[in-house]
């Protein structure tokens, strides 16, 4: 087994990343960067150094003079992210289904096995497992460049599993939607891999605009 030793600066980026996947800290107001690195007992330039990553996997925003926020949640972005996975995600599974090996269809299933056994009320958990995946399904694609715009749009888009998943019964319906999309990758059924995937980036997104019209409707 390989020991991977992290530096601190990754250490700190592990914990904020988690924060703000959870919910702990909370949009639109600035991080207490003397506070939180009190608390981690660090300096501020492995703090810096972890946000500024943050910020470029669009989940800090760093505002001139002012410091760094976590951004709110918005339809925009999920408009966004969301159109990106469709244009990219559904061919790159199709792609890796024909040309996973048996180390890599190990991988997919113990990652959907973690998926199914974890809670959806653990924010942070339920986020990157959903991530977990995903990635287990298109990085035998070996379209290196593309896995990583895929992963990108996926760390954005971790905040928004939970909420998607709030209703009741979507989750029972993920969980089939990945289970069919597993079964299809695993047997090479590219072409039903890149439907069945459309398919199901296509629900969750609808899912989330009906979430966020709900939101915007004034309480009675």
């Amino acid at each position: 087994m390989a020991i991977v030793v992290k530096t601190l600066s990754e250490q700190i980026y592990a914990v904020v990343r988690d924060r703000l996947i959870s919910g702990e800290l909370p949009a639109d107001t600035a991080i207490k960067q003397d506070a939180l690195a009190r608390e981690l007992g660090v300096s501020k330039i492995p703090l810096r150094e972890a946000f500024t990553r943050l910020e470029r996997d669009g989940l800090l925003l760093s505002v001139t003079n002012r410091g760094f926020f976590v951004p709110p949640m918005s339809v925009e972005e999920v408009e966004e992210v969301y159109a990106l996975r469709l244009k990219l995600e559904p061919e790159a599974a199709g792609r890796a289904a024909k040309m996973a090996t048996a180390r890599d269809k190990l991988a997919a299933r113990d990652a959907l096995r973690s998926l199914e056994e974890s809670k959806t009320s653990d924010k942070t958990t339920s986020g990157r497992l959903h991530r977990d995946y995903h990635m287990s399904l298109v990085l035998p694609s070996q379209h290196k460049i593309t896995v990583q715009f895929i992963e990108r749009l996926h760390m954005v888009a971790e905040r928004y599993v939970t909420k998607h998943l709030e209703p009741t019964g979507r989750e029972g319906r993920a969980k089939r939607e990945h289970k069919a999309i597993f079964e299809a990758w695993m047997a090479g059924q590219s072409k039903a891999v890149r439907t069945m995937m459309r398919d199901h980036i296509s629900s969750t997104l609808g899912d989330l605009r009906k979430e966020f019209a709900i939101d915007k409707v004034p309480a009675a």
